[in-house]
């Protein structure tokens, strides 16, 4: 059967469809969009096999979504540009308003607490009553955060409780979009009677934005 004159045209186009179309390929891409890694750093990172991780990333790069580069013997990926970082803000938004059941998943991995948008807390980055806290590793802290964002790594949350003002409000966040460990942290903080919401999206979703990080090392840093 002849296919349709534009068909060369779709099947190009289908390939972003194809690179997207697996849950192991977008959470990979989720994981980069934080920063570079090695592909074994992207296989413990995000809690894939390093075979599968390893082969995901070679339909990635395909696709164009993901480049490298090599430093000696290790190859770091990131992935392609702010226009990948941007776009797939953009589809997690599409599915999300689109997709009742990603809706529901959503919420019940990541608890119901409103969360705070990068708009508002642009708007709150000098406000004294808000304070930022990075729930990441101080190792991702110091490649690059949010404006004013203190690190108190999950980890060290409940021993620095008193180190956090009780009259201001908490904004806690952690890396990509659906990070576990920011809610983790803001119903700690709930439970010790201080006022705490997530970031929504994440230190991800806040780049995603197009808002600057602070102190980002080289090694995180990716092209326009």
């Amino acid at each position: 059967m002849a296919g349709f004159p534009e068909e060369p045209i779709y099947r190009q186009l289908a390939r972003i469809g194809k690179a997207l179309s697996n849950p192991v390929r977008l959470r990979l891409l989720d994981v980069l969009d934080e920063r570079e890694r090695t592909v074994e750093e992207l296989a413990e990172a995000a809690g894939v096999a390093l075979k599968n991780t390893s082969a995901q990333l070679q339909q990635l790069h395909a696709a164009h979504l993901v480049t490298s580069r090599r430093d000696g013997t290790r190859v770091y990926y990131r992935v392609a540009g702010e226009q990948v970082s941007r776009f797939l803000g953009r589809f997690q938004e599409f599915a999300h308003e689109r997709l009742a059941d990603l809706r529901d998943a959503v919420s019940e991995h990541l608890d119901s607490v409103a969360g705070v948008t990068a708009d508002e807390l642009a708007a709150r980055l000098d406000d004294p009553d808000t304070v930022i806290v990075d729930v990441r590793s101080a190792a991702a802290y110091a490649e690059g955060h949010v404006p004013g964002a203190v690190s108190v790594p999950l980890s060290e949350l409940r021993h620095r409780l008193a180190d956090l003002p009780e009259d201001a409000e908490i904004v806690a966040y952690c890396g990509g979009p659906y990070c576990v460990v920011s809610p983790k942290a803001v119903r700690l903080l709930r439970e010790r009677g201080l006022r705490a919401r997530p970031l929504e999206g994440g230190l991800t979703g806040w780049r995603r934005s197009g808002r600057p990080l602070t102190a980002a090392t080289t090694r995180g840093h990716r092209e326009p």
